[in-house]
């Protein structure tokens, strides 16, 4: 796949199949739709491409609104990467550009930049100044610009309609289950390892502190999950706490994995951590040995549902 991060550095005589969005989360709806896009590409003899945009829309036009985004955009790429695609183009959203119109995005960026021959498109999209394209604009515009348009009724993608609408609410209600089943693989967080405050190594439990410095990133409902990270090349399990640490006072939320059986120095590396299962909420515990007697538990618990499911 090859990536541009502006629709102005990209240039194709081929003819091209595309799909456009901005495909936040990757989820299994999405993934329908690029198959289905990568297959009738080759098929066809055509290259396949997807346009999508950062920051988000909204994060442009609406200064004030609390956005949360199920993959930042180097999880995003990431994902799509293993997908088949020929192209991603990763084009900045600004004011300007959400000013053009909806003939002029056909005619001059899937027309005239894209060289398209199809646009193949998930149920009920909307594109242009004002959200003003939608598919009868669109087909109406294939007439006179020689491509063809398809879109993928939400009924042809799940029984279920997916959306990451869904998936946010799922990852902040704890309903870890549902979001990795929509998603169609673990939802993920990636940071930096930080020093804290080595509170869990003097009760037994030693974490790594996970600093993400995508504050768009979504972060899910406060507790404790089954996780795993790939570290040089071997999967290690573990259980991560999502929380402000109430019962030591913290003031501010923190996300510190411990690794089972693995006891290697990961300060300043990059860490990404695929939630698999959630084990609790998070809780203020009286004193410190009641924490240290509920890490146990959990740390049983996580154990057995990593023997029976991993």
């Amino acid at each position: 796949m090859n990536t541009f991060q502006n629709i102005s550095n990209f240039f194709t005589e081929e003819k091209t199949f595309v799909t456009i969005g901005t495909f936040d989360g990757v989820h299994f709806g999405h993934q329908k739709i690029l198959e289905k896009l990568v297959f009738e590409a080759k098929q066809a003899g055509k290259k396949s491409v997807l346009l999508t945009f950062f920051p988000h829309p909204r994060m442009v036009l609406q200064k004030d609104a609390k956005i949360e985004m199920i993959n930042t955009i180097h999880e995003r790429s990431a994902l799509l990467e293993k997908t088949g695609l020929d192209y991603l183009i990763i084009h900045p959203f600004s004011k300007a550009f959400s000013k053009t119109t909806a003939l002029e995005f056909v005619r001059d960026t899937l027309v005239n930049k894209l060289n398209i021959s199809k646009l193949i498109i998930g149920y009920d999209h909307h594109f242009g100044k004002n959200r003003e394209g939608n598919i009868t604009q669109l087909t109406e515009h294939s007439l006179v610009y020689n491509f063809t348009v398809e879109e993928i009724l939400a009924q042809d993608i799940d029984d279920v309609s997916i959306s990451s609408t869904k998936i946010r609410q799922a990852l902040i209600s704890g309903s870890l289950k549902t979001a990795n089943k929509y998603l169609g693989y673990p939802f993920m967080l990636n940071g930096i390892v930080v020093n804290g405050k080595q509170l869990g190594g003097k009760i037994g439990y030693p974490t790594a502190n996970i600093d993400i410095k995508e504050t768009y990133k979504l972060i899910p409902k406060a507790g404790v999950y089954v996780v795993k990270s790939n570290i040089q090349n071997k999967i290690i399990f573990g259980m991560m706490n999502i929380g402000c640490r109430p019962t030591v006072d913290g003031n501010h939320q923190t996300i510190e994995v411990h690794f089972f059986d693995f006891n290697q120095d990961l300060y300043g590396k990059h860490l990404t951590v695929e939630l698999l299962y959630f084990l609790r909420d998070e809780h203020k515990f009286d004193a410190i040995p009641l924490l240290i007697a509920q890490l146990k538990k959990d740390e049983d618990t996580a154990r057995d549902y990593i023997k029976d499911n991993c």
